[in-house]
């Protein structure tokens, strides 16, 4: 049987499996070994193509947030703040609680328990929350200078409480919330939007 060269296999199928690992065992409970035979690829191979398991951790996450383009695309362009807002926890609830994927969100759980060799890995994963963070508030700026939003709105502090919201939503779905708890959630957080009516 002849060997294939390191690059042989469908990069992206392959980055598919690697970020079903890491969302389900965290980057610090995520072995070569499974992550290989996920892939199905040698070390070797992973090694070559993507340089380390963080390198691989790297590329899983750029495929995860590629995929969540779209959606944050759609949630965004709701015609207000609250719609933008109940777009995104309503959508959480749906997402994290979905059977075709690991509970909670990827940003959250791959990085959860991170020993001192993968320090860079949490400061990875929080620079990708902030970024969704950093697109809300925009958004809600927008809200603001559109009327959308009283004058007296704070839009970093509601971006802020979002990421909050969301995050926590990730956790509790790990931890077998189901669909409906997130969703109970997910109602109560809108009512801080409910408070920024300019009526």
């Amino acid at each position: 049987m002849a060997m294939g060269r390191p690059r042989a296999f469908d990069a992206d199928k392959a980055l598919d499996e690697a970020m079903e690992i890491f969302w389900r065992h965290g980057y610090e409970g995520a072995t070569i070994a499974q992550l290989t035979d996920a892939m199905g690829i040698n070390p070797p191979s992973l090694y070559a193509a993507f340089g380390s398991k963080e390198g691989l951790l790297k590329a899983a996450l750029n495929r995860y947030t590629g995929k969540r383009e779209a959606w944050m695309a759609e949630i965004l362009a709701a015609p207000t703040a609250r719609a933008v807002a109940e777009r995104l926890v309503m959508g959480i609830a749906e997402a994290q609680t979905d059977p075709n994927h690991p509970p909670g969100c990827l940003l959250v759980q791959g990085g959860l328990a991170c020993g001192t060799g993968s320090s860079n890995v949490p400061f990875e994963l929080a620079s990708r929350r902030a970024e969704t963070e950093d697109r809300l508030r925009q958004r809600f700026e927008q809200a603001k200078a559109e009327g959308d939003l009283p004058a007296t709105a704070d839009p970093a502090a509601l971006a802020r409480y979002l990421s909050a919201v969301t995050g926590g939503m990730g956790v509790m779905a790990s931890s077998g919330a189901t669909r409906e708890e997130l969703r109970q959630i997910a109602s109560l957080s809108l009512k801080a939007f409910d408070q920024q009516s300019t009526s």
